[in-house]
């Protein structure tokens, strides 16, 4: 019976969860809009300018309404950059970044070749980089065009970082060298603006760096898989914002130590300005069910025959623990492990240590399993001798059931009296079962949420514990073990309960099958081992009473 307890229990916890996440989906607790610490050389006002979608900053020069986008795409061209990393697509039109294909993570196992494009630009996706100069007089922003010594860029097996160069100049004779920085065995992207102005007259500006994304759900069939934006500041280190979050209160923050991402299952790309600076952080959506992220520098005024450089770094790969940490202040909570992270990130670290010894993620999950199992096993063993002397008085409730037929308080009183008599706590298998299920729900999170994981293959069938088991084994070997498990409890009085509980391990077995098989492995572990300690107890109890 407490184990019918326990399944029923877990699937109310899972619905609770999904209602909690639809529920902060249609009614955020954010507001929207973060008060920070404020300084006076950052404008405190920002809009987006309908025509570009350029950060116009107060003061700033007037944006031409009638720049005619289309026709200065099409005068573009690609430069490809390819490193350990990355094959990128860079465009001159803006010098920005179109296109990041992350190498060591294929879209697939079967085809290794093909990697996952973080950042698109096509008909099926949109997710880009812009970044630009803005000030009181005319300078390039993602619109204009660069120019670039050549088109292909690579680092090659010799060098351990690759430079890439973009030029501009005014009229005006105010020169911009726009360079990418990209470093072996790195995932982050330093950009780098250089102005000099040569013209007669003084010149302010500010330099922009800005994530353009189309929406998308963060619904992906049972799974609910964040997808949208995500802002960090010293005051409140994570708040994730979706799109109509950010469409009905846009950031407007001033911050520094601080960052902005877009962030997607695995992946994540994150604006970083650099450190000790208070930068303006900022969103836009459109019409067209797109929406903008970025921030833009405190202001700089260059008089006649001054340089300044203007230095900011992007992160485009995946949300990888050790990697993050090392990257920004806060990144890492960019893999959320939801409410229950205090519980998640223990699991991960002890999994992660465990992989490091067997060097197999399916092995590890059953290493957990077992410790977790040990952890537990004093409010386990309670529990199921609880359920083994409810089996040993099961014939006496039955004669109970029949004398107290057609009286359900004497009925209950007697059984009371018994449960007293015989030193039996009815709900005595009920505290494991409660202490279990947080775990249970963490370590869901855990292999949903760590790329670490992502395509990890176990053994035989099992190539991906990120994914469902393909020929639904371990979610039918899972049914069969709960099932058996069934057979170990005092049967229901109540026949309506009898029928449930048959039908509970088809239920549960259906139920599972939409899971990561990483985490059915846990549970069918999980479930062979309390089968065994069961059995043990039961015998145990049984030859005490003899």
């Amino acid at each position: 019976m407490d184990n019918v307890r326990f399944f029923l229990v877990l699937a109310v916890s899972f619905l609770g969860l999904l209602l909690y996440q639809k529920w902060q989906q249609d009614y955020p607790s954010n507001s929207g809009q973060i008060s920070s610490s404020q300084t006076n050389n950052v404008p405190q006002s920002l809009s987006m300018d309908g025509a570009r979608d350029l950060p116009q900053i107060q003061p700033s020069f007037e944006i031409d309404p009638s720049f005619d986008r289309e026709n200065a795409a099409s005068g573009s061209s690609d430069i490809e950059v390819t490193t350990d990393l990355f094959s990128v697509t860079l465009s001159s039109l803006g010098a920005g970044i179109n296109q990041v294909g992350l190498l060591k993570y294929p879209v697939e196992q079967d085809r290794p070749l093909e990697a996952v494009q973080l950042l698109a630009n096509n008909s099926d996706r949109l997710f880009i980089y812009q970044s630009g100069l803005a000030g009181d007089t005319t300078l390039p922003t993602h619109y204009d065009s660069y120019y670039i010594p050549q088109d292909k860029y690579n680092l090659g097996d010799r060098n351990d970082e690759l430079t890439v160069p973009f030029q501009w100049k005014s009229d005006t004779g105010i020169n911009v060298k726009k360079e990418y920085v990209l470093k072996r065995q790195s995932y982050l992207i330093q950009v780098k603006h250089t102005i000099v102005n040569n013209s007669q007259q003084p010149i302010k500006l500010h330099q922009y760096d800005q994530l353009k994304r189309s929406r998308e759900s963060s619904r992906k069939g049972m799974l609910y898989l964040f997808t949208g934006a995500a802002l960090s500041t010293p005051e409140k280190r994570y708040e994730k914002f979706d799109y109509g979050d950010l469409e009905d209160a846009p950031l407007s923050v001033n911050a520094k130590d601080s960052w902005v991402a877009v962030m997607e299952h695995y992946f994540v790309a994150a604006l970083i300005p650099n450190n000790g600076i208070t930068h303006h952080f900022y969103s836009k959506t459109d019409n067209k069910n797109r929406f903008t992220v970025g921030h833009y520098s405190p202001g700089a005024t260059l008089a006649p025959g001054e340089q300044h450089e203007f230095s900011s770094s992007i992160y485009i790969g995946p949300k990888r623990h050790d990697i993050l940490e090392e990257t920004a202040p806060g990144l890492n909570l960019s893999v959320d492990y939801g409410m229950l992270w205090f519980l998640a990130k223990p699991l991960f670290v002890v999994l992660t240590y465990v992989h490091k010894m067997t060097d197999n993620w399916g092995w590890a999950i059953v290493i957990l399993t077992i410790l977790l199992k040990l952890m537990f096993y004093p409010l386990a063993a309670a529990g199921y001798r609880s359920m083994a002397n409810m089996r040993k008085v099961q014939p006496r409730l039955l004669a109970l059931k029949d004398r107290y037929s057609g009286d359900k308080a004497q009925l209950n009183q007697a059984m009371m009296q018994l449960y007293k008599d015989e030193k039996i706590n009815p709900l005595g298998g009920c505290l494991p079962m409660l202490v279990q299920i947080p775990f249970f729900i963490a370590l869901y999170w855990v292999l949903l949420e760590s790329v670490e994981i992502r395509q990890a293959p176990f053994i035989f069938w099992i190539t991906d514990l990120s994914s469902l088991d393909p020929f639904y084994v371990l979610p039918l070997l899972m049914g069969v073990t709960m099932w058996f498990q069934q057979k170990l409890n005092p049967a229901p009085l109540d026949p309506m309960q009898a029928k449930v509980m048959k039908i509970l391990p088809f239920v549960f077995t259906g139920f599972f099958a939409f899971f990561p098989s990483g985490l059915v492995l846990y549970w069918l572990v999980n479930n062979l081992l309390s089968i065994a300690q069961q059995y043990r107890i039961t015998k145990l109890v049984e030859s005490e009473s003899a």
